[in-house]
């Protein structure tokens, strides 16, 4: 039995709707995964995130490793119990904070030493120490530790970042011990194609559950981008999942889906709703501005989300302007069902084999 089953392939791209089976339910392809970084989505109750139609979430192993600690995570019933959430979960490995927190970390061949970004506290991480917290965290879906360079990156450094990468992921492999847990590789190798292509060969030798694309939207830009993941997926298997980390904007989820991505996380939604900018089907709305002082019209006519049902743009930003917590709420959950709204779309145009043609229409 397959844990990922293809049932709708785009004649005019290389996108395709599929089914990925995990210990706690099925997600269907594409999928877009909110992010709860430290044990919960920023505002949202677990209740409000599957109304917005989201399956799969997403939390960071290393910020989980610093507050709370993995063995209160055990204490509490593991990682679905922490986020009182009974559907998929995937936790990262921490190889992200390579990146993001550069300035506090010092890396050689066979791991990372972190700084704590709380109270500095000296933390070590390598890819069998990743993977055995994950096993004990419990998620379903579980990544290799790796190296996620900047952008831009000299050859040395990205050549360095790869041959750990794929060391990393054969000690990942050699350690991870929870079978009802899928174990995804990550790919590096910057904008590179000879790097992504040599990364993404070796990868696929040692059989993972799925392949993530990572070290992308960094500062490369929208085509850069797009054009390495399209490169990239090539090398990857048909029969398995592939996830486009940190992406992204809705063009750039459309356009990677056209390219053959399966699956895609970002902190935009939510993010940007607490910044009072909310998505629409006619690009960005800017909440605060005085233009919608007295404007009775929610955020998007046609939206089914909590936010767009029962308030007002103009009672929106008034919550932003005296300091409301509901009005981040509120852009929070209509974001999140905005990008539901548009996975679902997504998904339906695969069905009806009009992917192409609708992609083409919403790219414009």
């Amino acid at each position: 039995m397959t844990n990922f089953e293809v049932l709708y392939r785009d004649r005019g791209s290389t996108a395709r709707g599929a089914v990925l089976t995990t210990a706690h339910g099925e997600v269907e392809t594409p999928v877009f995964i909110p992010i709860g970084t430290a044990g919960a989505v920023k505002g949202i109750t677990p209740q409000q995130l599957k109304e917005t139609g989201s399956v799969l979430i997403l939390a960071n192993t290393y910020h989980l490793l610093l507050r709370p600690g993995v063995d209160v995570v055990e204490a509490l019933g593991g990682v679905h119990k922490l986020m009182a959430w009974n559907k998929p979960i995937l936790t990262d490995s921490g190889g992200y904070q390579i990146f993001s927190l550069s300035g506090l970390t010092k890396i050689d061949d066979d791991g990372v030493e972190f700084a704590s970004h709380v109270d500095g506290t000296k933390i070590y991480l390598n890819a069998k120490i990743a993977t055995k917290i994950q096993n004990r965290l419990g998620a379903d879906i579980i990544m290799c530790f790796d190296q996620c360079t900047p952008f831009p990156c000299d050859e040395k450094q990205l050549k360095e970042a790869v041959e750990r990468t794929i060391r990393w992921a054969k000690h990942a492999k050699e350690s991870h011990t929870n079978n009802d847990q899928m174990l995804f590789a990550i790919i590096q190798g910057g904008i590179n194609p000879d790097l992504r292509t040599h990364c993404a060969s070796e990868l696929v030798k040692l059989d993972f559950d799925g392949y993530a694309i990572g070290g992308l939207s960094v500062g490369e830009g929208h085509d850069n981008m797009i054009k390495t993941a399209a490169h990239t997926a090539k090398f990857l298997p048909q029969n398995k999942p592939r996830y486009l980390m940190g992406v992204g904007t809705p063009a750039d989820i459309i356009a990677a889906v056209k390219a053959g991505v399966d699956m895609f996380d970002c902190v935009l939604p939510t993010r940007n709703g607490r910044n009072a900018c909310a998505f629409t089907e006619d690009g960005y709305l800017r909440l605060r501005n005085n233009a919608h002082t007295g404007d009775r019209r929610p955020i998007e006519a046609g939206c089914d989300c909590y936010c767009c049902t029962n308030f007002s743009r103009g009672t929106i930003r008034h919550f932003f302007n005296v300091g409301e917590m509901l009005g981040p709420i509120l852009v929070s959950l209509h974001n999140l069902r905005f990008y539901q709204r548009l996975m679902a779309k997504i998904r339906q145009a695969l069905k009806n084999d009009e992917f192409t043609h609708w992609a083409a229409e919403e790219l414009k």
